[in-house]
């Protein structure tokens, strides 16, 4: 009777799952550690964007003035909500 070592190719056919279970391991690790790295970079992206966009929101708010917003609030009063919106789209093309 012999071992693996003295017969030929026994022993690299007798490891090759093991290697090929390694390697499959390897490369799932490195994949998820690359979809982490992924999404930690969205999201510090997106805690400097969100804020951001939340204060040219509130400048271009700031911008309107008190008489516009103050006729925009008795025109919602007396008008349907269709109006309303045709309005507000108006707006937002004068702003643009």
């Amino acid at each position: 009777m012999t071992d693996a070592v003295t017969q030929t190719n026994v022993k690299v056919v007798g490891e090759a799952p093991a290697m090929a279970t390694g390697s499959l391991y390897q490369a799932q690790s490195h994949s998820l550690s690359v979809l982490f790295e992924n999404a930690v970079q969205q999201q510090s992206q997106a805690a400097v964007q969100l804020p951001t966009s939340t204060n040219v929101g509130t400048m271009q708010l700031y911008t309107l003035g008190p008489a516009s917003a103050g006729a925009a609030a008795t025109e919602i009063g007396s008008s349907g909500v269709i109006s309303v919106l045709a309005d507000v789209l108006a707006l937002g093309k004068a702003l643009a």
